[in-house]
């Protein structure tokens, strides 16, 4: 007798969905929260150099960076679970692709994330400034087209250029705006620096996603370079991040040299990612020791400046 197809599984499933709790929060992608801890710590690190540590607008940007991570897991989830781009995908679980849930619970979850973030946002700009509405409506607005709509932009290549961007420049540097209500440039380095390794972190992901992407016609920046160019760039990032540990300290104190520190995990996830001889499942170490990596950086430059 012949098997039933993947995608007749998939849609058998989809009409007696059978996500438990701990399926959902696997699907919430707990590994990236890293990504969202970091800028936060970063910027709260050089508001308080600056001398304008607020602890609840900190915690409320806390919110505000995982609501928003959250809410992207979900809609790639949910974007790319339609799209049947996650068929044959090797990695965490994917609650649309496998057919665990049903693709409008998965779309709920990530518009819950998006509220969630939407209501501390609106605290944090009513307490500091009105045109930070505006700058949150566009960062969620970039979250859900990165794989969502038509033309989602992150099928472009251009992913790694919103990671840096959002993840990285905004939110570090609106961190410490919040509290300090002033133009840092050691906030603008330490954006830099968590943009660079955040980015590395995908590039890492779409490394090992190169073969089952160029399959379902998802033409992200690692199909664009090519497997070799793709490990390079990895690189480069790993060492953009290290240059702008140096210029934080510059433009802050020299105690934050500390963050060079994160070298020490990056280092392996470079020497991971430039064998050659590790392709798909044999990259998922570099995406854990990246994702601590950037933990790393935002822990060893951010805390020293909290008590300079």
């Amino acid at each position: 007798m012949l098997q039933p197809s993947r995608t007749r599984l998939r849609r058998q499933v989809l009409n007696s969905p059978v996500a438990n709790t701990a399926q959902w929060l696997e699907g919430a992608r707990p590994r990236t929260l890293p990504a969202a801890l970091a800028p936060v710590i970063a910027g709260t690190g050089v508001a308080a150099y600056a001398g304008g540590l607020v602890w609840w607008k900190a915690l409320l940007a806390l919110v505000v960076s995982l609501a928003l991570q959250v809410a992207v897991n979900y809609a790639n989830d949910y974007s790319d679970g339609i799209r049947g781009t996650d068929d044959e995908r090797v990695g965490p679980l994917r609650l649309t692709g496998s057919g665990l849930a049903k693709p409008a619970a998965v779309k709920r979850a990530a518009f819950i994330a998006f509220g969630v973030a939407a209501v501390a946002g609106l605290v944090l700009a009513l307490t500091s400034a009105w045109w930070l509405v505006v700058v949150g409506l566009v960062c969620m607005i970039a979250a859900w087209y990165y794989t969502g709509g038509s033309h989602p932009y992150g099928y472009a290549g251009l992913g790694e250029v919103m990671v840096f961007v959002f993840f990285g420049l905004v939110a570090v540097v609106g961190t410490t705006f919040v509290q300090t209500e002033t133009w840092e440039w050691g906030a603008l380095w330490a954006g830099v620096g968590i943009g660079a390794v955040t980015s590395a972190l995908l590039v890492a992901n779409n490394l090992r996603d190169i073969p089952g992407d160029t399959e379902s016609g998802k033409v992200t920046l690692a199909v664009r370079l090519g497997d070799a160019r793709t490990r390079w760039l990895y690189a480069a990032l790993v060492a953009l991040a290290a240059a702008a540990v140096v210029l934080v300290a510059l433009t802050t104190s020299w105690w934050a040299l500390l963050g060079l520190g994160f070298l020490v995990v990056a280092a392996q996830g470079v020497r991971t990612v430039l064998d050659r001889a590790n392709l798909g499942p044999r990259l998922i170490p570099a995406l854990q020791q990246t994702g601590l990596a950037t933990l790393v950086w935002g822990l060893l430059v951010g805390l020293p400046l909290l008590f300079v």
